[in-house]
């Protein structure tokens, strides 16, 4: 058999294998919004960490990452450490608060209908506008993920860009459309391991081939002695740099506002099960940036000692190692960790966009229009499949023609929700005086902030990621208006600190 087919084999066994998760995902979930929008809080602590950290990471961590780190060296690896960071904190201190806070304000299934429930907005505005803010951003982040399945196909199989992201879209749409938040999060788990061995297996095989790490490292210091310094060619106060390393580590304050994420920490079965969640995820998430790091590095040596295969396109370097180093079928499945990667985050986006159509959206206006009583629960589960197809079908129309790279679709859509939830859940989470008013003030002021920024080409917006100045307006501006606008409730203050108890709870 050919390389070709050795490799297509185990592509389609993966795609078998997604398929039966997503078939097993259906049976299990029965007619009931909260089972598949939340799989009924019912998740284990290594299943949601392993669902986070899988849905986290997408196509930037094995093909984003790795190109940045190989045009311009450790100094992008300040990202990877942002986000470890990041995820830690978030982790620690807000998983279990939002597990509690959101089963005790009125059992919310999404982050709209638990800004509304926890702050008593009774305009339904807050829900809406958090409603259409996930649909715009959600929209070009899955867009990022059709652009990488078209281009992992491009490289791998030679196959057309347009025909592999079809491929790559059509099956996640089915094994989400049917499987729903257990079939995205069951997947997530089996595509995270899947992750993790060849972020393991690909940098050890490709510094055995490169001659040991003392052999890469030379070569690597030959080339540019920048590549290895986490600073660059400068120190770190260079003109530039410091605001480089901010910039990037500033990627570690999205964690709060990404709904894709901490939607896992409200389906956990308990707020205790954060702890142990946390030491999987980070562990997982630490050892798998470090493999795509050290595959950055080891292809900067490699391909300087085999100009004829460097690759023409630098996001491709993880994809081009394994072809070369391991034998097809393995190969085969190495490359399908890059498809875990990209339909993982996919799968579980579409969620959260269905999530947002159905719970936060369509309801709302039913209920204006008096037709709720009317619709079953399985109604809505049915347009909560339909929303999965209609936000799968715009990603997809987006990405026909990709103008952008990976990395830079993920970062503004990264931006946009950190800048515009992260502020407001930390807020309703450890601050009882905001109000409604404030939220939905610093939701909108961030979210403009970090679009308006990441359009604007200046040698200032340029220089500073998008997601700093909207995080800070959001803050500033939610605190402001919450302090002329808040209302004290003794109820509200009774809810706020049952929930800060039954967090702690063991």
């Amino acid at each position: 058999m050919t390389e070709t087919t050795f490799r297509t084999i185990a592509i389609v066994l993966y795609f078998a294998g997604m398929l039966a998760i997503g078939w097993f995902a259906y049976r299990k979930t029965r007619n009931s919004l909260d089972d598949y929008m939340l799989a009924g809080r019912g998740l284990r602590p290594s299943v949601a960490a392993l669902s986070a950290g899988a849905s986290d990471m997408s196509g930037w961590l094995l093909m984003g990452l790795p190109g940045a780190i190989y045009l311009s060296g450790l100094v992008e690896a300040w990202i990877a450490i942002g986000l470890t960071a990041g995820a830690w904190v978030n982790w620690k201190f807000v998983a279990p608060r939002l597990r509690a806070f959101t089963e005790r304000a009125g059992d919310s299934i999404t982050i709209p209908s638990f800004f509304e429930q926890r702050l008593g907005d009774s305009t339904r505005l807050l829900r809406i506008v958090c409603g259409v803010i996930i649909l715009v951003f959600f929209t070009f982040y899955v867009s990022s993920g059709m652009v990488a399945a078209g281009k992992f196909f491009e490289s791998s199989f030679g196959l057309n860009y347009l025909a592999g992201m079809l491929v790559v879209a059509g099956i996640t749409m089915l094994y989400t459309l049917f499987g729903g938040f257990l079939g995205a999060t069951l997947t997530d788990v089996a595509q995270g391991l899947l992750m993790f061995a060849a972020l393991v297996a690909v940098p050890i095989v490709a510094v055995v081939n490169a001659g040991g790490p003392v052999e890469v490292i030379s070569n690597v210091r030959e080339i540019d002695p920048g590549m290895l310094s986490l600073f660059g060619s400068g120190s770190f106060w260079a003109s530039g740099t410091y605001l480089a390393v901010i910039s990037s580590l500033a990627w570690g304050l999205g964690y709060f506002g990404q709904p894709h994420i901490i939607v896992r920490f409200m389906a956990l079965r308990t707020p205790a099960d954060a702890t142990v969640a946390r030491r999987i995820g980070v562990g997982w998430m630490a050892i798998s940036a470090l493999g795509a790091i050290a595959t950055a590095i080891v292809g900067i040596s490699y391909f300087s000692q085999h100009a004829d295969m460097k690759p023409t396109d630098p996001e491709t370097v993880f994809l081009d190692l394994a072809q070369i180093l391991f034998h097809p079928f393995i190969a085969g499945l190495v490359l399908a960790a890059v498809l875990a990667a990209i339909m993982s985050t996919i799968s579980s986006q579409l969620v959260v966009c269905s999530s947002a159509l159905v719970e936060d959206l369509f309801k709302i206006v039913a209920l204006r229009a008096g037709s709720t009583r009317t619709l079953k629960d399985s109604t809505y589960v049915l347009l909560g499949r339909l929303g999965v197809l209609v936000v799968a079908i715009i990603a997809v129309l987006l990405a026909i023609s990709p103008s952008n790279s990976i990395l830079d679709l993920v970062a503004f859509a990264w931006a946009g929700f950190g800048a515009s939830f992260g502020p407001i859940v930390l807020l309703t989470l450890f601050w009882k005086r905001l109000s409604n008013w404030g939220a939905l003030s610093g939701l909108a002021a961030g979210a403009i902030v970090a679009f308006v920024w990441g359009q604007v080409s200046t040698p200032l917006t340029d220089a500073i990621y998008e997601i700093i100045p909207g995080f800070a307006v959001n803050l500033v501006v939610a605190i402001v208006v919450s302090r002329f606008t808040y209302k004290h409730s003794d109820e509200s203050d009774r809810e706020f600190d049952e929930s800060v108890e039954l967090s702690k709870a063991k």
